[in-house]
C-alpha cells in the first residue's frame, strides 16, 4: 500500500440508497455525468476528471458516487440543477492506498479493502474502519493496464 496526502478540495456527489452497490454506481455516475454536460446552475460543461470514488460503509445500502471537481471549478463550482446533486468540500486527509488492476466489481473492491485492512492492522497503523471508499480511474471502454483503488482513511 501507500500513503497519500491528499488537501482540502471539493466533489460533485450523489447518494444513491437501497441499491446494490453495482447499481448504485450506474445510477450515480450518470447523474453526475449529466451534471458536467450542463446540467448545472451555469449550464456549463465541466471536464469529467479521475478518480470516480464511492463511499461504502459495510451493511449499509447507501453509496456516495463522487467526481473530483477540476481545479478550474474549485473556488466557485456551478450549483447542480438536480436537488439529489450535491458539491461537498472533502477536508485535507491522510489516505492509506491499495492499488490494482483488472474489471473491479464490488465483490473485488471488498476484497481488496480487507486485503489493505489487515496489511494496516499487521502494521499497527490507525485507521476509520467502518468505511473504505473504491477509486476507479478508467473507462468502461479501456481493456487492458486498468487501475483501480481502495481508500481507508488514517486516523
Amino acid at each position: 500500500y501507500e500513503l497519500r496526502q491528499y488537501e482540502t478540495a471539493k466533489w460533485v456527489n450523489t447518494v444513491i440508497r437501497g441499491e446494490t452497490q453495482k447499481e448504485a454506481m450506474r445510477q450515480g455516475f450518470w447523474k453526475l455525468f449529466h451534471y458536467i454536460q450542463g446540467k448545472n446552475e451555469k449550464e456549463i460543461k465541466i471536464d469529467m476528471t479521475v478518480p470516480v470514488t464511492c463511499l461504502v460503509k459495510p451493511g449499509c445500502a447507501d453509496f456516495k458516487i463522487s467526481f473530483f471537481l477540476p481545479f478550474e471549478h474549485q473556488d466557485s463550482p456551478p450549483q447542480p440543477s438536480d436537488s439529489e446533486v450535491f458539491v461537498e468540500e472533502r477536508k485535507a486527509a491522510t489516505i492509506f492506498v491499495r492499488s490494482f488492476g483488472g474489471f473491479a466489481s464490488p465483490e473485488k473492491y471488498a476484497e481488496e479493502a480487507e486485503v489493505l485492512a489487515r496489511s494496516l492492522r499487521n502494521r499497527g497503523q490507525l485507521f476509520h474502519e467502518d468505511f473504505f471508499y473504491t477509486a476507479g480511474y478508467n473507462s468502461p471502454f479501456k481493456l487492458f493496464n486498468r487501475h483501480n483503488e481502495v481508500w481507508y482513511f488514517k486516523k
